[in-house]
């Protein structure tokens, strides 16, 4: 059976912001028809008896992948599991909170599944076959410095600035876990949208990496119409796939995860995937092994 290996994007448009979230209250925003707050049912699909079910998913907005809950452009992975999941019989709320609380809630089964994780973020977690999206992360610094990414030995004088909760690579993961505990190695910053801050710290030289997608950068200096003197790409790191995955206590994740999987390809194969990513500006293309 083919699978998807590649999904590459040419170019991005636009992003989303901002604060600290102490309580899912004060942090969510959301769309859809019921609170986020509440309790995930444990019921499987079938035993819906015909009742639409609520699936609701979450995360920081990192945009075009996920992004601002509510606004036009939610992030193609929303969009798709939306399509897919809704033409299944569900309503799908998307609310944003940040990414560590999103793990935190769904794992406790509060929410039902998190949007734009990588495997290494929730190993725990439910994931489809197939991803929904794809991401390459990279380093970026002050559009002045000149500094090169150049494996990871280059870190040992530079200041890293990483997103609480976030997974990155394996490699970066464990750099990450070796030195979170000395802050002139690695600063950790978090909330429901922290990409604002994290540039903004690089932009005052306060900083000297900060570690990010490429799409969602781009994503970025095309929102806020900073591409002349937007933050330098350093250096690529490692490209990985990224999903919705579903909570380990709902009862029916496997069946949510494949349902999403065969969606994803069923998508894939009849062209109704490129005309979600048209929304941003993306293309993607597969290969079969």
């Amino acid at each position: 059976m083919s699978r998807l290996v590649v999904l590459a994007f040419l170019f991005i448009l636009f992003m989303g912001c901002s604060p600290q979230d102490n309580d899912i209250s004060e942090a969510v925003a959301k769309t859809g028809t019921e609170t986020a707050a509440r309790k995930a049912p444990a019921s499987g699909i079938t035993e819906n008896q015909g009742q639409p079910d609520t699936i609701v998913i979450a995360a920081d907005p990192w945009c075009p992948h996920n992004c601002e809950a509510g606004s036009d452009h939610e992030g193609y992975m929303v969009d798709l599991a939306r399509d897919i999941l809704g033409e299944a019989g569900y309503t799908v709320d998307y609310v944003n909170l940040s990414w560590a609380r999103a793990l935190q809630m769904t794992r406790e089964g509060q929410l039902d599944a998190v949007v734009g994780a990588f495997i290494t973020d929730a190993p725990d977690f439910v994931f489809p076959d197939t991803p929904q999206g794809h991401s390459s992360i990279a380093l970026f610094t002050h559009p002045d410095n000149t500094w090169h990414y150049g494996g990871i030995e280059s870190l040992h004088d530079q200041q890293l600035l990483v997103i609480n909760g976030y997974s990155y690579t394996e490699t970066l993961d464990r750099y990450i876990e070796e030195h979170q505990a000395d802050q002139e190695k690695v600063w950790v910053i978090s909330g429901p949208s922290p990409l604002n801050r994290a540039i903004g710290l690089l932009e005052q030289n306060r900083t000297d990496i900060f570690v990010e997608d490429e799409y969602v950068m781009a994503w970025w200096a095309k929102s806020t119409g900073k591409a002349a003197n937007q933050p330098r790409d350093s250096g690529l790191v490692g490209v990985t796939d990224a999903f919705v995955a579903f909570s380990p206590v709902r009862e029916d994740a496997k069946e949510l995860a494949q349902l999403l999987s065969e969606g994803t390809r069923q998508r894939i194969a009849d062209g109704r995937a490129q005309q979600i990513l048209d929304k941003y500006g993306l293309t993607l293309w597969t290969e079969a092994p």
